[in-house]
């Protein structure tokens, strides 16, 4: 089920109006789960970062063992041609994505022979900036490369943190503080996290068990370059509990308050709004 309006597909080298289906039954993605994905954003006119969006989704194919079929620059295009349908002020998220058609002998190892390709432009409003969240706990963890394949925006690794965001709900949080396998923080279930002591920024150093998203890149070289003081490392949970904000860093909404991990409270504070106009004043000066 969609979860935006106004939905166009690009699918078979053209675009069509409306939620077109593009996948059959017996196509390696729908039973075997070889799908990958990814998500840009357009808004005001803008569609910041999507060359590396539309690269990354090249990249998870790769990992998944599927072969692409569209060159980013390919992409880049495709997906202006795309927006050209959509006003101005539109908020759109961008989704490619690549599946499995057939497979080798023994049905398991998606073919190099076939790939399937789609884009999806969906209307979503972007998230307004008094929006912000809550994180619990969950028992579920990220896995490692030798478990799924996490160097992949792969749709089969979502069960997971479907699985992580029902447990955290239930409880009544907006989302879930994941750890890693060797009980470190990782990420949330959606989006890469941040936190802010004593002015310093940290955000749990990338070790392969969760995507380095690009939006997460993209603050940390303009809060860089804006003279703040940023970095990766191994944080604990007790490092959350102590923090005097807390933010993530996601492509559908940029930058998310939180206000609380499980029963300690945060401000909305000057780092995390700060990310917020670095990001903005970034994406409109590069279009």
């Amino acid at each position: 089920m969609a979860v935006g309006k106004n939905i166009r597909t690009y699918f078979q080298g053209t675009w069509h109006d409306g939620d077109v289906s593009v996948m059959r039954a017996a196509d390696h993605g729908a039973w075997l789960g070889s799908t990958v994905f990814d998500g840009a954003r357009f808004v005001n006119g803008l569609a910041p970062d999507l060359w590396a969006h539309c690269a990354r989704v090249n990249r998870s194919a790769e990992a998944l063992m599927l072969r692409p079929t569209v060159t980013t620059e390919e992409m880049v295009q495709i997906v202006w041609e795309g927006l050209g349908a959509y006003a101005e002020g539109a908020a759109v998220y961008i989704r490619p994505m690549y599946w499995g058609v057939g497979g080798d002998k023994t049905a398991i190892v998606p073919s190099e022979e076939q790939t399937g390709f789609a884009i999806c432009l969906e209307e979503i409003p972007m998230a307004p900036e008094s929006a912000t969240t809550t994180l619990g706990r969950t028992r579920f963890r990220r896995p490692v490369m030798e478990d799924a394949v996490v160097n992949a925006k792969a749709g089969c690794l979502y069960p997971n943190n479907a699985r992580m965001l029902a447990e955290v709900h239930a409880r009544g949080f907006g989302n879930a503080l994941v750890a890693d396998a060797m009980g470190n923080v990782a990420e949330s279930a959606t989006a890469n996290v941040f936190m802010v002591k004593d002015g310093v920024t940290f955000t749990p150093i990338a070790n392969g068990t969760f995507l380095s998203g690009i939006t997460r890149a993209r603050h940390i070289a303009n809060m860089r370059a804006d003279g703040m003081e940023v970095h990766e490392a191994v944080l604990s949970f007790a490092d959350f509990e102590a923090a005097d904000e807390v933010f993530l860093s996601g492509n559908m909404s940029k930058v998310t308050p939180v206000t609380a991990f499980e029963d300690v409270s945060y401000q909305v504070g000057p780092v995390t709004r700060r990310v917020r106009e670095l990001y903005w004043d970034w994406a409109k000066t590069t279009g």
